[in-house]
């Protein structure tokens, strides 16, 4: 089923440019996914195709106005299937992550819109939204680079998107666990760094741990919050429990006065 996306933006060359590259262009080519923008000035209804007016109560900025934006909202809609979801993109809505990309991947249709300025008339989220999520604590300057970001992380969940359908689940967040380290050739680098043995040796099983490992514990050090919500088995605590006492010998070589700063509690405890 073709995963069709229409996205209400002031500046729909933005949208138009940036989903035509890498995964998400090919997925758009082969017919897997649809990207459509439109545009709220089309909606507006005066001569200057004005979109947004200053505050009530004053302040600085503007406001996108209710007519255009809800224009282009409901025409959107109408080219889509019946109960697909318009998601606002925005500071104050919940944080996108992996969980919620795999969700919209199953949805078949959506509508993304972008905000611009001093945001929305509150209105157009009472009427229209059905949830606003965010990208993360940060300023941007428009929705549109978020709706980008989106659009990204969901199509190249689709089936048929990627060359091998295991490569989302290795992904970091697939599993939630960051990735584990890659390497390519050369074997050996000009100042002698080289690749693991272990990825050298053909042992698949040996590879799989080490991969497992490597994750685990790099998510420990870097994103222990993602192992806190995670029921880790026996072999999972067993290799954590390795990596973290190989990190900690390497950087007692190393003369590191902190050295696992992230990773207070030992073997796995209270994952």
């Amino acid at each position: 089923m073709m995963m069709r996306v229409r996205v209400v933006s002031l500046f729909p060359e933005m949208v138009d440019t940036g989903v035509g590259f890498g995964v998400c262009g090919r997925a758009l080519t082969r017919g897997l996914a649809e990207v459509v923008a439109i545009n709220p000035r089309d909606f507006a209804q005066d001569v200057h195709r004005t979109v947004d007016d200053r505050p009530y109560g004053g302040g600085p900025g503007m406001v996108l106005k209710v007519e255009p934006v809800q224009g282009a909202i409901r025409a959107a809609r109408a080219q889509l299937p019946a109960g697909a979801r318009v998601v606002f993109l925005g500071p104050q809505g919940r944080r996108f992550d992996q969980a919620l990309a795999r969700d919209m991947a199953g949805w078949g249709a959506l509508v993304l819109v972008c905000g611009r300025y001093e945001g929305f008339d509150e209105r157009l989220l009472e009427t229209e939204a059905d949830c606003e999520i965010s990208l993360g604590d940060f300023v941007l300057s428009g929705g549109e680079l978020a709706a980008l970001a989106v659009i990204d992380a969901v199509v190249r969940l689709l089936p048929g998107a990627l060359g091998d359908e295991g490569s989302a689940q290795a992904d970091s967040f697939g599993d939630d666990l960051l990735d584990c380290p890659h390497y390519t050739r050369p074997e050996v680098l000009g100042d002698g760094r080289s690749v693991p043995d272990v990825l050298l040796e053909g042992n698949h099983e040996a590879i799989r741990r080490w991969r497992l490992k490597q994750a685990l514990g790099r998510t420990q050090l870097r994103r222990p919050d993602l192992l806190r919500r995670r029921v880790l088995s026996v072999e999972e605590r067993q290799l954590l429990g390795e990596y973290l006492a190989e990190h900690r010998a390497q950087a007692r070589n190393f003369n590191d006065p902190e050295p696992v700063a992230a990773a207070d509690h030992d073997e796995g405890e209270g994952l």
